[in-house]
């Protein structure tokens, strides 16, 4: 037996062990209604797909590098994924796409709840293939650490029944905005669907946002798959774009989470946590107007900090304001440059 010990109930305790992305072989994928769904109108990236350029890919892997790195430096375990050739076709008895995505982000397709590491569903056709990338270190930790579980959500078919025909065809964002608001997503009811990335873990109490990549039956396959847990269901109006809850509402230390004022959670829902003695922030404005080149997410990621404990937080170098707002909440901030991996998938 090894030395790998899997046991990880949330986000903000002492970071012990965690597996940082690679950008190699990363792709725009084709369009598809997944995507569609998630690209701005005015983005940079409609109509483009195939491989990133390699000079982007390696500016990624050198800010990837360093951040494994100081992690390292810090006593920090870091693995990485092993790429797959992203840019090869993706083929089912039920659709097909020009290409996968890539491996940067492994926080979307792992959630790790207590003793076990469960590969999310995905509701992108692109990612379909995505959770082999990490095949060998499920493996290396499963044989390693006897409590292990190792765990596959059900494997969607993401046919044109999980899909919504049509949804952003000539849409406003204001439309956008109204179809958030009333819980009207791309994606439809027809199996469950959910990314990792959409799960904030506290204790026995998962918070899973509802919106353009996981829906209702997700999140009852959550609750049944974890009946010791409650599962609650959260969306925040504001979002034209719900994808993700790691750049809208992101816990710092017990008693102590950050809200994106822009996508503020609804009154009703915030009772769980002021009853619970927990305090919600406004997070500062973002230090950019835009996000990087061909860039999926918003200037919010400057909300997508990386916690090492109760006391020492990473933050993207140039998010000056968000630096200022955790050092003023009494926080050790650690700067790390990781603007150029963030068209990549944000943080890891």
């Amino acid at each position: 037996m090894g030395n790998t010990v899997v046991s990880s109930w949330n986000d903000f305790d002492p970071l012990k062990h965690v597996i940082v992305g690679r950008a190699d072989f990363t792709c725009i994928p084709p369009t598809e209604p997944a995507t569609e769904a998630k690209i701005p109108a005015d983005s940079d990236m409609r109509g483009m797909w195939g491989p990133r350029p390699l000079e982007t890919v390696e500016r990624a892997n050198y800010q990837l590098d360093t951040l494994a790195g100081l992690l390292e430096s810090r006593g920090v375990r870091v693995d990485r994924p092993e790429p797959l050739q992203w840019n090869q076709a993706v083929m089912t008895p039920d659709f097909s796409t020009g290409s996968s995505f890539g491996c940067m982000p492994p926080r979307d397709v792992l959630l790790t709840v207590g003793k076990e590491i469960l590969s999310a569903p995905m509701s992108f056709r692109c990612r379909f293939w995505e959770y082999l990338a990490y095949h060998s270190l499920m493996q290396k930790y499963f044989d390693e650490d006897p409590e292990f579980r190792w765990e596959q959500a059900p494997r969607p078919r993401l046919s044109d029944a999980a899909y919504k025909a049509g949804y952003f065809d000539e849409i406003t964002i204001e439309e956008r905005l109204e179809r958030t608001a009333e819980l009207d997503f791309v994606t439809t009811e027809h199996e469950p669907l959910f990314d990792a990335a959409d799960v904030l873990r506290m204790g026995k109490d998962l918070f899973c946002q509802h919106g353009l990549t996981t829906n209702r039956r997700g999140m009852q396959w959550l609750q049944r798959h974890y009946p010791a847990h409650r599962v609650h269901a959260v969306n925040f109006p504001g979002d034209p774009y719900p994808i993700h809850i790691d750049a809208t509402f992101v816990p710092l230390r017990p008693g102590l989470v950050m809200n994106n004022p822009n996508r503020k959670l609804p009154e009703e829902q915030r009772k769980i946590f002021e009853i619970n003695g927990w305090e919600i922030v406004d997070a500062a404005q973002p230090a950019h107007e835009a996000p990087p080149p061909l860039c999926y997410s918003s200037v919010w990621l400057s909300m997508n900090v990386l916690i090492l404990d109760h006391g020492t937080v990473i933050v993207e170098a140039s998010e000056v304001n968000q630096i200022e707002q955790l050092d003023a909440l009494g926080f050790n901030v650690l700067p790390v440059e990781f603007r150029d991996a963030y068209p990549f998938g944000g943080l890891p």
